[in-house]
């Protein structure tokens, strides 16, 4: 009996082990179409690596994130990114930052990021914050979070946050990729270049023809 049990866990275990070196790393970018011949390739998931005999500490360093950002735009918001196309060091860690500022009322619109997931710290200001499940339950989790709080937003799901206070408000954001990649909802859906069939549009928000259209000629603002 004993050595049934082991050769079934042995088996449970290679199965796993082979799985796991099986899968694909996750994409860095939105799409990386294959070729035959490497020598006319642009691009690699991820970015073409230095030799590290010539690797400096300012491959790993970034300055300017406390200078505070102009808000001044139709959202009230502006996130300063600190990636791998900022600190090439970050090629191939996982990691990356951001500093986003918000004018009083401000919002970073509901967005998602198809590479990562994220984790907010407010350093300063009062932020209503949240995400919204997948389909079919889109259950909504909101907190209020105040200066010092901290808050998860879980890899791919639509989530935002509201600037509540009347004075301006800072956030701190790591998230799990070096290129997290970011979707805005409305920018995406309604200022698509070219614009999606306004018919299918209407019918699949439930709204007037006019007001797709009305939506599609608006300027959609992107804080990033």
């Amino acid at each position: 009996m004993k050595g049934v049990q082991f050769l079934v866990a042995f088996v449970v275990l290679a199965l796993a082990s082979s799985f796991a070196s099986a899968s694909d790393p996750s994409p860095l970018q939105d799409f990386c179409v294959a070729i035959d011949d490497y020598k006319s390739g642009v691009f690699v998931n991820g970015k073409f690596c230095k030799d590290p005999k010539h690797a400096t500490a300012d491959d790993f360093f970034y300055s300017g994130l406390n200078i505070p950002q102009n808000t001044s735009n139709p959202v009230g918001s502006t996130v300063t990114p600190v990636n791998v196309a900022q600190i090439p060091g970050l090629n191939t860690l996982g990691v990356s930052l951001v500093r986003i500022d918000y004018a009083p009322y401000g919002q970073n619109a509901p967005h998602t990021h198809p590479r990562a997931s994220e984790i907010l710290f407010v350093k300063e200001g009062t932020l209503y914050v949240g995400f919204v499940t997948s389909n079919p339950d889109n259950k909504l989790f909101t907190k209020v979070l105040k200066k010092g709080d901290v808050f998860v937003f879980p890899i791919g799901l639509i989530h935002f946050q509201f600037n509540i206070g009347k004075t301006n408000a800072v956030a701190f954001a790591g998230l799990s990729s070096q290129n997290p990649g970011v979707i805005t909802i409305a920018n995406t859906v309604f200022g698509s270049d070219p614009p999606i069939n306004p018919d299918f549009l209407a019918r699949a928000f439930q709204l007037d023809q006019k007001v797709v259209k009305s939506l599609q000629a608006k300027f959609w603002w992107d804080n990033n």
